[in-house]
């Protein structure tokens, strides 16, 4: 649906306005700047990339700064670009990593550092196949919503990577701007190419917990949770926003919704499987 055209690699123009939004890294450091460009949009990554975004949101330009690799591009229009893109297609599209349980989809919903793609790669290498890592797109279905498939493959820190990939999965080529190895979907990595209906919705905690902790959430708090974790291209369009605000307030009033908080350690990711399969049973 969306098309992305590379261009030739240019150092990174002037831009005449400050930016109406960013996104920075924990530290303070700028990660996105978000400007109105030719009656679309400019997503710019100092130092990597720019990425011109047609009005019609259906096309998209990409113009990488010297020096910077086909694969650092793709996995930044896969993985930052696009989840934006389709959410001023009218798209629900939230950082949240999903798993197939029996015959629906399960989610885990978390900024990142909280686990969610090793929570999905430890499924993906057990027997349950996995919708995404990051870029959840949600949508209606015949009775409830719907979890859609995004790109067949799974970022990992190293650790998780040690402790869960085994050494014969696929791995994509590097990108320089992260440490993180990306791996693509085999047998090894196993994915769910089909919509699956979305069952359960799991916030994250922090991982203080001693134990595996579980508990539901409020429509009002899901509502909180899902806004807070949306990807939005333009966080001033009213109108957009109102659309949006209405779609995740009816996802939100689907009782599915929990927290879950567990210690962070590897050797327990057994028993949270255990745990998430047995509550999540349809």
């Amino acid at each position: 649906m969306v098309e992305l055209h590379l261009r030739p690699a240019r150092l990174q123009p002037p831009v005449a306005h400050p930016p109406f939004h960013t996104w920075t890294f924990p530290d303070g450091a700028l990660w996105t700047e978000f400007h109105r460009a030719n009656g679309g949009y400019l997503l710019r990554f100092p130092d990597l990339a720019d990425f011109q975004v047609a009005a019609d949101a259906l096309h998209v330009t990409g113009f990488p700064a010297p020096e910077v690799a086909d694969a650092t591009m793709q996995h930044l229009y896969l993985n930052q670009v696009l989840p934006l893109v389709l959410s001023k297609l009218g798209k629900l599209v939230f950082h949240a990593s999903a798993v197939e349980i029996g015959e629906g989809a399960v989610a885990f919903v978390a900024e990142s550092g909280r686990g969610k793609s090793t929570l999905a790669a430890s499924f993906a290498v057990n027997g349950h196949r996995f919708l995404t890592d990051d870029g959840l797109v949600v949508e209606p279905g015949v009775r409830g919503f719907d979890a859609l498939p995004s790109h067949p493959s799974i970022r990992l820190w190293e650790d998780s990577e040690a402790a869960l990939v085994p050494p014969t999965a696929r791995r994509a080529p590097p990108v320089h701007y992260t440490s993180k190895a990306r791996f693509l979907a085999d047998d090894d990595l196993v994915f769910c190419e089909q919509p699956r209906p979305l069952r359960r919705v799991y916030f994250l905690g922090e991982g203080s917990a001693a134990t595996l902790e579980l508990r539901p959430l409020t429509p009002a708090e899901a509502m909180i949770e899902w806004v807070k974790h949306s990807f939005l291209l333009d966080i001033e369009e009213k109108p957009r926003l109102a659309s949006h605000f209405d779609q995740v307030a009816t996802l939100a009033n689907q009782p599915i919704h929990y927290r879950l908080d567990y210690p962070r350690r590897f050797e327990e990711l057994a028993r949270v499987r255990e745990a998430i399969v047995e509550h999540a049973r349809f």
